[in-house]
């Protein structure tokens, strides 16, 4: 009996043991196994998926969503972002709000600043928007319910953004900064900076009085138009932009606006005005024939609203056009041009100073589309349009693959323009806003 005890406990003590044994070899050297037959049966099984997935993806460079530049925005974004947050990081929150009472305010917003509007009904009382830029809030309030009065300020620093360009328009931008400066006064408002829609003739004298240097709560101006007061200190110059106030979208690029063949060679849609250039242009285009390879599209009165139809028709016309031709109206600088870049269609500007006021500011020569050319916008400048016939027998002798490389370039500038303006107006803002925080 001792010895039938003896042999079981010396078999429990060895299976114990052989249990152990077994166990620690699991636990060791199991779990690589398992990793590795995962890993096998992943490559078995997963083989088709992950070919379907690199399917998607290139289906995707294909479809209507491809962005040709999108490794170049990235690294772009990264630095823009590394130099943004480095300003910001020894700033506590800062909170900034827009007063957008001109339509070029929704050029801003929703164009370069890329940010949403609620509600998304253009016809709204009152839509607002917020974004976070570095530590900055920015919030943004427009509609015909937003009135001097009848809104508090929310926010200590404010830009206001008004049209100037005509007297019924100065009547009712008066009457935002006299409001505004009442604010600044009776310290509700600490910070306040402007942008106008200048007038086309850089007449804007009525403004002169609300600046800072001059005894006034404007601290910063940014103007549309090549004003003689730009000077990079306290007046700077800010695009026209698309026309917002005609409903022109925010476009996005796609497969088919880079690479399909555009049938026409250039387009023209807009008003002729009598013994214009625009009458000379069109002269031109008769002569040789070209208007035929054309989109021309021309009325005799100008039109201020768009219908669906005729917004759609010019859309078509800069989308399937290689060059949009753009001559100078009241003022050289018009919506057309920036309309042209948003479809990848290469501007064609006439490139002369209007009768005015304009130019020969202390940065500037007495030339036109400063910012642009500052920014080196890779359109085709001409004095006259006489120069056409010769730009466009050459355009005919362009292969697809270079014009498809001409529109990558386009599109890529436009959206460079667009970021590097939103850098500018921040860095401008909060440098000028906290500065006089301190002072």
């Amino acid at each position: 009996m001792r010895l039938t005890r003896k042999r079981l406990c010396s078999i429990l003590i060895a299976l114990y043991c052989l249990f152990s044994i077994y166990a620690a070899y699991h636990v060791f050297f199991g779990r690589s196994r398992r990793t590795q037959d995962a890993s096998l049966r992943g490559l078995r099984k997963g083989a088709a998926p992950a070919r379907e997935r690199r399917g998607r993806e290139q289906s995707t460079l294909r479809s209507e969503e491809w962005n040709p530049w999108e490794e170049d925005e990235k690294n772009e974004q990264k630095h823009r972002l590394q130099i943004l947050n480095k300003s910001t990081k020894e700033k506590k929150d800062f909170h900034v709000q827009i007063w957008g009472k001109a339509a070029i305010g929704l050029y801003l917003w929703e164009h370069i600043f890329e940010g949403l509007l609620e509600p998304t009904d253009v016809t709204a009382q009152r839509r607002e928007g917020n974004l976070i830029v570095g530590r900055t809030h920015y919030s943004f309030i427009t509609g015909p319910a937003v009135v001097p009065g009848y809104f508090s300020a929310d926010e200590n620093n404010v830009v206001l953004i008004l049209n100037g360009r005509e007297k019924a328009k100065v009547f009712y931008a008066t009457q935002w900064l006299l409001y505004a400066q009442n604010l600044v006064q009776t310290q509700k408002l600490q910070h306040l900076a402007v942008v106008l829609l200048g007038n086309e003739h850089c007449n804007n004298e009525w403004i002169n009085q609300f600046l800072k240097r001059n005894g006034g709560s404007v601290e910063l101006l940014f103007i549309i138009y090549d004003s003689p007061w730009i000077n990079n200190m306290d007046v700077f110059q800010w695009p026209l932009g698309v026309a917002t106030y005609r409903n022109f979208p925010v476009v996005e690029a796609n497969w088919s606006m880079l690479h399909n063949e555009r049938p026409y060679l250039c387009n023209f849609v807009g008003t002729i005005y009598e013994n214009s250039s625009r009458q000379a242009l069109m002269n031109i285009l008769k002569q040789d024939g070209n208007d035929k390879l054309c989109w021309v599209s021309a009325r005799e009165q100008w039109q201020p609203q768009e219908t669906n139809e005729s917004l759609k028709n010019y859309q078509d016309a800069l989308r399937q056009s290689d060059l949009t031709l753009c001559p100078a109206g009241v003022n050289t600088e018009c919506y057309r041009i920036y309309e042209a870049c948003s479809y990848g269609s290469v501007p064609v500007v006439e490139d002369v100073m209007t009768a005015g006021s304009c130019g020969n500011s202390s940065v500037y020569h007495n030339a036109p589309l400063q910012l642009l050319k500052s920014m080196n916008a890779p359109f085709i400048f001409i004095k006259n349009w006489k120069e056409l016939p010769a730009i466009l027998e050459k355009e005919k002798t362009i292969i697809l693959q270079e014009k498809i490389q001409r529109r990558k370039r386009l599109l890529h500038w436009y959206q460079n323009f667009k970021a590097e303006l939103k850098m500018r107006f921040i860095n401008i803002v909060e440098s000028s806003f906290l500065k006089n925080n301190k002072g």
